[in-house]
């Protein structure tokens, strides 16, 4: 079983410590919805020698707004701001 998962690029399972996660509520209707930042993939690097990461957020269809979220992290991956337009942090 292994050797298919290994042909077919199975991927290790990842740490809870690999993932920021947040909650935001929609502007617009109330909606809570969840978000996932994976903190070895998402993040892109900043001029100042940090990280950002940006994600857009759509409910589960009940007024279908937009909610843009952008993180930002310090060289140690560490949260430094949060940014959101459409919703407000949890």
């Amino acid at each position: 079983m292994g050797f298919f998962k290994n042909l077919f690029g199975g991927r290790a399972a990842s740490s809870s410590a690999d993932f920021f996660t947040f909650t935001v509520r929609c502007d617009r209707c109330g909606e809570s919805i969840d978000g996932k930042v994976n903190l070895k993939d998402d993040l892109s690097l900043d001029d100042e020698g940090g990280y950002h990461a940006r994600k857009v957020l759509i409910g589960s269809g009940r007024c279908f707004q937009r909610i843009e979220v952008v993180l930002k992290f310090g060289p140690g991956k560490d949260l430094t701001a949060m940014h959101i337009n459409g919703g407000t942090f949890e």
